[in-house]
C-alpha cells in the first residue's frame, strides 16, 4: 500500500468530514472576497441613472400576484454608482408584494430627489450586464434589498427588506439618504 492509500485508510470519518467543511469555508471565503472586489462603473459628474420612475400598472400591495416588475422607467439597464453623490439602489423582482411596497416609496423619493440622488434599478430576473457588479457586491439573496452608497462609493446601508411598515412612508428612506450624504 502506498503513502497516499495508507493515509486515506487511517483518516477517521471525523476528520474527513473536518477537511470537507475547512475546504468549504475556504472556498466560501474566497467567493466572499470575490464579491467585495468586483469593480463597479463609474458615472461622470452629473445627473442620470434611473430616470422618470413610475410604478408599473396593477401591483398588487397585499399578495404576490403581480406579475409586472414594480418599477417602469427611462434608462433602467444603468449600473453606473455617482461619482459626486449619494447612489441609491433597488433590487427586485415581480410576485413579491413587499417588492411592490418598496418599489412605491423608492419611486416616491426618486421624485423627490432625482437632481441630488442618483437612482439605479435592478431587476433581478434581468440585470444588464452593467448591473451584474451591483448583483453580485450588494445583494444578499432576499428581495427587496436597498443599498445607498455615499459619493465616495462607501455603502451606508445594504440590507434586505421592507423600511417602513405603512405604505407610502419615506421615513426610513429619507434617513438613509440622509446618512449617504
Amino acid at each position: 500500500m502506498g503513502k497516499l492509500e495508507s493515509l486515506r485508510a487511517s483518516t477517521s470519518a471525523p476528520m474527513k468530514a473536518t477537511a470537507v467543511a475547512a475546504l468549504v469555508l475556504g472556498v466560501s471565503l474566497a467567493l466572499a472576497a470575490g464579491k467585495e472586489s468586483a469593480p463597479l462603473a463609474v458615472a461622470g459628474p452629473g445627473p442620470g441613472g434611473a430616470m422618470k420612475l413610475a410604478l408599473a400598472p396593477n401591483l398588487s400591495f397585499t399578495d404576490d400576484s403581480s406579475s409586472n416588475f414594480p418599477i417602469r422607467g427611462e434608462n433602467l439597464d444603468d449600473g453606473k454608482i455617482a461619482s459626486d453623490r449619494p447612489t441609491a439602489i433597488f433590487f427586485g423582482t415581480s410576485h413579491c408584494w413587499n417588492t411592490n411596497r418598496e418599489a412605491e416609496r423608492f419611486v416616491a423619493l426618486a421624485g423627490r430627489e432625482k437632481d441630488a440622488v442618483r437612482f439605479l434599478v435592478v431587476d433581478l430576473d434581468h440585470p444588464s450586464r452593467e448591473q451584474k457588479p451591483l448583483v453580485s457586491r450588494f445583494y444578499r439573496g432576499s428581495i427587496p434589498t436597498l443599498a445607498f452608497l455615499d459619493a465616495s462609493g462607501k455603502a451606508v446601508y445594504n440590507r434586505s427588506g421592507e423600511t417602513a411598515s405603512r405604505r407610502g412612508d419615506t421615513s426610513g428612506l429619507e434617513e438613509i439618504l440622509r446618512r449617504a450624504r
